[in-house]
């Protein structure tokens, strides 16, 4: 069969083709890797930063929620832009805001200019995420879920490389040299490999997908109008908000528990409780994302979701249980995140296969959005801790959405699927 590739690249042969569509797979892991210090990075440069200009960690931290909330929020527009345009401009302008931003952020003498550089860095990092995930569900129809994972991937997993040396250069020459010669030579990567970006002409020359796939490319105004997409978001901030919670409250967890800083040993290494965790759930946080992406493949969406949510709602119940024992507090953080990672893999795939190739940057992009929806909801459970003077309630509440959006996935969202397939 003869596959034609869009853009300069027409590709005659198509195991060339097939080749040609892993390169771009590759292209934006590397791209996602680049944008992740932006997000998971940033808490190296929080105390440096308070001990410099003394504006105390709430007021910095405000630049974090700055620029989750515009990476997030914009996805949907830069993916608008890249089913219209292309992913080599977007990428390439979001390439330039990354390197702006850290660029700000090494000279930002004031609160105001910390928080416009966030705002930057988030339409940035939006740009690179929402295109890098968007062609991965255009070039791979038949292994969506393998695709979106590893790019996700890319971005859960993008820092482990870098932290060290960022460390080591904020210990060495200043938080100021890091933000400016890691912020320059990530944003340079990313503005050099946009230029060999490019989406497929035709998704349907891919091999045949063991999932059903849609026959309608659906555009965005048609797929918020169908249940289907209401039920997919309402699961995805269910299972979001559990996560995001671990994320942002780990550290306090771990020092209400008392085990922070009670040293562990695993696999050779001893470390703090708290610090082990980390490590390990950034780990497990990156490889579960291909992993049950791959698996959906094979067994199906819906069926997926069902053993992966049900694993996260019994990691965070076994959390609750048995975490004030160090050795434990790490590996159940590890487990609660190889439950929750793989949503960045699974929601995506599924709105491809749902709606289409065609507008498949936008309306994951639009799906996204369910993360903003979920943040909301994390400063909740300091409420819910004051109210009920610890964690436990806060674990329970995560569990019971998680097994909730489990049931969900087989009883609702995979009836309803099958019926809008039959409807086409």
């Amino acid at each position: 069969m003869t596959t034609e590739i869009s853009l300069e690249h027409k590709l005659p042969i198509a195991e060339t083709a097939t080749q040609y569509r892993w390169l771009q797979l590759l292209l934006g892991v590397v791209c996602m890797a680049m944008i992740a210090n932006l997000q998971y990075g940033w808490t190296l440069f929080v105390d440096p930063l308070d001990q410099k200009y003394h504006w105390g960690r709430k007021a910095i931290q405000v630049a974090f929620f700055i620029f989750v909330f515009t990476e997030t929020w914009l996805v949907p527009v830069e993916g608008y832009l890249v089913d219209r345009f292309g992913p080599r401009p977007v990428v390439l302008v979001g390439g330039l805001l990354i390197g702006l931003a850290w660029f700000m952020n090494a000279n930002a003498d004031s609160l105001t200019m910390l928080y416009i550089a966030a705002a930057i860095g988030g339409i940035g990092a939006g740009a690179v995420y929402g295109t890098c995930v968007g062609n991965a569900l255009k070039w791979f129809p038949d292994r969506r879920g393998l695709a979106a994972g590893l790019t996700a991937a890319g971005f859960g997993m993008g820092s482990a490389l870098t932290i060290i040396p960022i460390s080591a250069m904020i210990k060495n020459s200043g938080y100021e040299a890091a933000f400016l010669y890691f912020g320059l030579g990530q944003g340079l990567v990313v503005f050099l490999l946009s230029f060999l970006l490019s989406s497929p002409k035709d998704s349907r020359a891919a091999p045949p997908a063991l999932v059903r796939q849609t026959k309608v490319d659906f555009t965005w105004q048609q797929m918020i109008k169908t249940p289907v997409f209401w039920v997919m978001y309402l699961m995805f901030v269910m299972m979001a908000a559990g996560g995001l919670v671990a994320t942002a409250q780990l550290a306090p967890i771990a020092k209400d528990f008392k085990i922070a800083e009670i040293p562990v040993s695993l696999i050779g290494f001893t470390l703090p409780a708290l610090t082990f965790a980390l490590s390990l759930d950034r780990i497990f946080n990156g490889i579960t994302r291909p992993f049950f992406g791959w698996v959906s493949d094979n067994i199906g969406r819906e069926n997926t979701m069902f053993i992966a949510f049900s694993l996260e709602a019994v990691g965070i119940l076994a959390l609750s249980v048995f975490g004030k024992e160090p050795i434990y507090f790490v590996l159940l953080t590890g487990l609660v995140f190889f439950g929750w990672g793989e949503i960045y893999s699974l929601f995506p795939c599924t709105c491809g296969d749902t709606f289409g190739s065609k507008f498949a940057a936008t309306n994951a992009g639009l799906l996204y959005t369910a993360k903003g929806t979920a943040s909301l909801l994390v400063p909740l459970s300091v409420y819910v801790v004051e109210a009920f003077k610890g964690w436990h309630e806060v674990f329970y509440i995560a569990a019971g959405m998680n097994a909730l959006a489990a049931i969900m996935a087989l009883a609702v969202l995979k009836p309803m699927r099958a019926r809008m397939r039959n409807l086409q």
